[in-house]
């Protein structure tokens, strides 16, 4: 039976990037796109609007954008070394976004990663149509992934990780048994339990048990 489970937001947690700003440089719309996307993970917009009128500047673009991104992604110094400190111990990682699996399941195939969803970009005839297929992954979703994660993998609540940095996550931080904000925006650092400001991943192993 896994020891823990760790679930970890992905833009700007698991990557360095917010997958949305790339594929709106590709838009030309990338100005409007962040302004949006700080309002959002702030907390002064509702995500499922802010995702939708983000997503519709994107109509248009080839499905080929996907791997020209999929190129760009950085991701998060430290995370190997945290999946490996994670897997070693016998606990799972698991990844839930707010951006699009065209972009992350490569990227979580490579890492090894346990569990991942993430929102699904609508594409036809080769072209994105500027909407989203299927259910928003939003704050509720992602706390829904942790709670469903955690049932199947016989993991107590009490022995899971939340780790996020914007409004979004803070569902997921208030269900999980030690919730994380990293790098996060002032209201997520108010609410979480640990704040880690430095961006390298492996800084959570030490409040794993795990180093030093």
């Amino acid at each position: 039976m896994p020891r823990f489970l760790i679930v970890l937001d992905v833009d700007s947690t698991l990557i360095e990037d917010e997958v949305i700003e790339l594929l709106a440089d590709a838009a030309g719309s990338r100005e409007r796109v962040e302004d949006v996307t700080s309002r959002a993970m702030a907390g002064e917009l509702d995500f499922a609007a802010s995702l939708a009128e983000r997503v519709a500047t994107l109509e248009g673009l080839p499905e080929s954008v996907f791997a020209e991104v999929r190129s760009r992604l950085t991701p998060t110094r430290g995370v190997r070394e945290l999946l490996d400190g994670v897997h070693a111990a016998g606990g799972l990682v698991g990844v839930v976004s707010g951006g699009f699996h065209e972009t992350l399941d490569p990227l979580a195939d490579d890492l090894g990663l346990d569990f991942r969803r993430a929102n699904r970009l609508e594409v036809r005839d080769g072209r994105l149509t500027g909407r989203v297929s299927g259910p928003v992954i939003d704050a509720h979703a992602k706390a829904a992934a942790l709670r469903q994660w955690a049932e199947e993998a016989r993991v107590g609540l009490a022995h899971t990780v939340a780790v996020g940095d914007g409004a979004n996550d803070l569902e997921m931080m208030a269900v999980a048994g030690l919730s994380v904000a990293f790098n996060a925006k002032p209201r997520v650092r108010e609410r979480a339990d640990v704040v880690v400001g430095t961006n390298d991943l492996s800084q959570l192993l030490p409040l794993l048990g795990l180093r030093g």
